[in-house]
């Protein structure tokens, strides 16, 4: 009698299920919730002032270069706020990458803060591409702008901001931040939480931005706080002797903006699905 060679299957022999994919949850956040982020930030850096300096001397930099050609050659600010726009996404992963690091108790690394982007390289780039498009559009209604509702003839370098201010143009003044105030809405909502959510859970980019915009609908009235403190923050950087508050803020916020987006969402297995 001749026994087969294979026992039965069992039932441990059987192809393991897939893992579920989990579902992100926005959760509830207090207005006061963007101070704490702050807080948790300041930890981080504190507990990498190294590295925290070397990117604040990169966002310092780029600052300095912007107002230098802001001065003497405006005609190119434009032009050099669009390589703002592609180096600072990724500047922004290493810092969100150290706040990971050190949340995970892993040990702290200038080189794997450089180059966290490199696995995610496709979703960043798409991301990029999305935040240069409005900044080209942006850029296009900032002409429309100038055209329609500038009274006193378009301003020299020299006396630039003393023109735009005159009370002659407050047509323009109220018009130019509406479409400013849309525009900076935009690019606010769609990066605020993506970029460390590519980072975290390796999303695409359309996913993440759409991720980021919920939760600005969701949750309002935190996240313009949280717009309020970025802006406040970075103008009085900027308003110091050239710009030297940059090298604390622009790491500072950097550091924050991880604890926002782990403030944002949690992720969960979906509920099973009730039988009919």
């Amino acid at each position: 009698m001749n026994v087969s060679a294979h026992p039965p299957e069992s039932a441990t022999d059987a192809p393991a299920a897939p893992p579920v994919p989990q579902v992100r949850v926005v959760q509830p956040l207090r207005l006061g919730d963007p101070v704490r982020w702050l807080r948790a930030g300041w930890r981080d850096l504190a507990a990498a002032r190294g590295i925290a300096v070397f990117y604040g001397i990169c966002f310092w930099f780029m600052a300095v270069v912007l107002g230098a050609v802001f001065r003497n050659l405006p005609e190119y600010t434009m032009s050099f706020v669009s390589g703002c726009f592609l180096v600072g996404p990724f500047l922004a992963m290493g810092l969100y990458e150290v706040s990971r690091r050190r949340e995970q108790g892993l040990p702290q690394d200038l080189g794997a803060s450089l180059t966290c982007w490199d696995k995610h390289l496709g979703s960043m780039a798409m991301l990029v591409l999305v935040m240069l498009l409005l900044e080209l559009l942006w850029g296009r209604a900032s002409l429309v702008v100038f055209a329609v509702f500038f009274n006193t003839g378009m301003p020299s370098t020299a006396g630039v901001l003393a023109a735009v201010f005159n009370l002659q143009n407050w047509q323009f003044i109220a018009v130019y931040t509406m479409v400013g105030g849309v525009f900076a809405g935009l690019v606010f909502s769609t990066c605020v939480v993506s970029i460390p959510m590519i980072l975290d859970r390796d999303t695409d980019a359309i996913t993440a931005g759409i991720a980021s915009i919920e939760v600005v609908a969701a949750r309002t009235g935190p996240m313009l706080v949280w717009g309020a403190l970025i802006l406040g923050l970075v103008l009085g950087a900027m308003l110091l002797p050239w710009a030297l508050g940059l090298l604390v803020v622009g790491p500072w916020l950097g550091h924050a903006s991880w604890h926002a987006y782990r403030g944002s969402f949690t992720w969960e297995a979906p509920a099973p699905a009730v039988p009919a």
